[in-house]
């Protein structure tokens, strides 16, 4: 199983609108780099769940159930998307200060590249984070 990150903008979509949807297609990527990274994704492959903008902290974690398809808001066909299930909420919302904070963790792509929206997150972060969230997925 690999770990990843994904970012929204809760106005555009939250942690709730994923919750109450259940499974929900994660469209609209239109970075080659994040693209690539979903299409990584294996189903079972689990994910923080990232509110980005004004609140950058992590809400809860997803699961992928479909692998990389073609994402039909593309109009140009060249990107696709994955679903993913809400699996839990965090307990404690881990924020992009704390993440910044622990030296462990200045390596993930959260901090060396604060645009991308859809990153991996090795075996030994995801384990420190689940510990700050107070989740054990």
């Amino acid at each position: 199983m690999a770990y990843w990150l994904v970012k929204s903008e809760p106005g555009a979509w939250s942690w709730d609108d994923h919750v109450k949807a259940g499974v929900a297609e994660w469209d609209g990527i239109r970075n080659h780099q994040a693209a690539n990274n979903m299409k990584a994704m294996k189903v079972g492959d689990r994910a923080f769940f990232y509110h980005s903008v004004n609140e950058k902290r992590i809400m809860g974690v997803v699961e992928v159930v479909k692998e990389y398809y073609p994402d039909h808001t593309d109009a140009s066909g060249r990107f696709g998307m994955v679903d993913f299930k809400a699996v839990m909420p965090v307990a404690t919302p881990v924020t992009l200060k704390q993440i910044k904070e622990d030296g462990r963790l200045d390596h993930l792509a959260l901090i060396r590249q604060s645009r991308l929206s859809v990153m991996p997150v090795d075996d030994d972060a995801w384990d420190m984070l689940c510990g700050l969230a107070g989740v054990s997925a």
